[in-house]
């Protein structure tokens, strides 16, 4: 096989990025080397998400802005990710020119399906269910380079939230063993890592087969790994959390003090609705219970407007939600169907899509004042930051996190992977701004 050069174009959540780095990884390992554009690749993948509305005709008008590049019989083209398990077959009787379709469970086997593209001449369809792809060596994962890095530690969920394609998409919930995930954590300290991301569709419902070990324990197991200094995680489920989780917070110094808790409604209907399993006050409660034992935790959430049945007065206990918890940050969406899921089938999307725009749009309003008024808060503290690079407000300055995932820029200089302490002395909606104290 002639190795050339490939390019992979990545759409949708953290679980995709991390699963790009696991497909360059094997793609590496083919012989194969980056390209920095479509048009100097030999290799062209888009991995893509099927979360946001017209996900798939998003697709397909990218894969028409690669059909020319298909006048070179060396070049191959193959559809990943949520996208192409939900498709199949669908993605070539489209796109004819596509070379191979490659399904969320199936990343381990790209070498083996690209080979058979390119020996046999031949299209695959590959959308099986593997669960070993879950569990790929971390030295085969190409990882971009910095100071954090994503680690799986499931995949799947067994929740079926009506509104939700996951399950569909990255099937049921399996999990890696404890074992697994710390070996994964102590090869990225020995690399240089400073934090880790543990990702799964709903993380805090993790078991580990055989033992019944939870989450919980396998936060305290990545805990001891020498070399780390920061753990996050996404996404927790709020009907999982609890005590047990509440108690990693106040007890372990590694683990940061920022919870992303999806409440995707402030209305209770809603919720129901939604079969997301907790009410309003039960969300409200499992705030305030956290806060009471890390009085400084952060919350950032996911909200939805427009879903099917909602009035005024549910979209109105939205935002007296995000008042009252005071989030950090929300990512916010207007409701759209998605398909083979409840409520594509059985629940009328009956909010008028300009009463979705004008909610959408009022309630990012409203979550920017809070923001800018909760940063403002810090203006004259010190935060310690861990550095990530280079600023892209600025060249001339530099950027970092907090450990409640506040984007901090800074001027002065200070090297990639160093703690430093930067007093802030501004505040934007979005991130705090300072200068390094030495």
């Amino acid at each position: 096989m002639k190795q050339g050069r490939f390019f992979i174009e990545t759409w949708g959540c953290q679980m995709n990025v991390h699963d790009t780095e696991k497909m360059s990884g094997g793609l590496l390992q083919m012989g194969y080397s980056p390209a920095s554009s479509p048009e100097t690749a030999n290799v062209i993948i888009l991995n893509t998400c099927s979360v946001r509305e017209k996900a798939q005709e998003k697709v397909f008008s990218k894969l028409g802005s690669y059909a020319a590049l298909k006048q070179n019989d060396s070049v191959f083209i193959g559809v990943a990710g949520c996208v192409a398990q939900q498709e199949g077959q669908y993605v070539i009787d489209r796109a004819p020119f596509v070379d191979f379709v490659l399904g969320t469970q199936s990343i381990s086997y790209l070498p083996e399906v690209l080979a058979r593209v390119i020996r046999k001449q031949e299209k695959v369809i590959e959308i099986g269910r593997h669960p070993e792809s879950l569990d790929i060596p971390p030295e085969q994962i190409e990882r971009v380079g910095g100071v954090k890095a994503y680690i799986t530690i499931m995949e799947g969920c067994d929740n079926f939230c009506t509104f939700c394609i996951v399950p569909f998409t990255r099937g049921r919930e399996r999990c890696r063993s404890i074992n697994s995930v710390v070996k994964e954590v102590q090869v990225l300290a020995e690399a240089g890592y400073k934090e880790v991301q543990l990702l799964g569709q709903n993380v805090n419902s993790y078991r580990e087969e055989g033992t019944g070990a939870t989450f919980e324990d396998l936060l305290d197991a990545a805990h001891l790994v020498e070399g780390i200094t920061r753990i996050r995680f996404t996404s927790p489920h709020p009907k999982d959390f609890g005590d047990p989780l509440i108690a990693r917070y106040r007890d372990l110094p590694k683990l940061c003090p920022h919870m992303h808790l999806p409440a995707q409604s402030g209305s209770t209907d809603i919720l129901k609705r939604m079969n997301r399993g907790y009410s309003r006050e039960e969300f409200l409660s499992k705030v305030e219970l956290a806060r009471a034992s890390v009085p400084d935790i952060a919350f950032t959430t996911d909200l939805i407007v427009g879903f099917p049945g909602e009035s005024q007065q549910d979209f109105d206990d939205t935002l007296s939600l995000v008042q009252e918890v005071g989030f950090d940050g929300v990512y916010s969406f207007k409701y759209s169907e998605r398909p083979y899921t409840f409520a594509e089938r059985e629940q009328c999307d009956d909010v008028p899509d300009e009463i979705k725009i004008q909610r959408l749009a009022q309630l990012q309003e409203y979550q920017k004042r809070i923001q800018l008024r909760k940063n403002q808060n810090f203006v004259g503290e010190k935060q310690e930051v861990l550095v990530e690079g280079r600023s892209r407000k600025s060249p001339n300055e530099f950027s970092g996190r907090s450990p409640h995932n506040r984007v901090v820029n800074f001027a002065g200089s200070a090297p990639i992977g160093k703690t430093i302490r930067v007093e802030i002395t501004r505040a934007g909606p979005n991130s705090l701004f300072g200068k390094s104290i030495h």
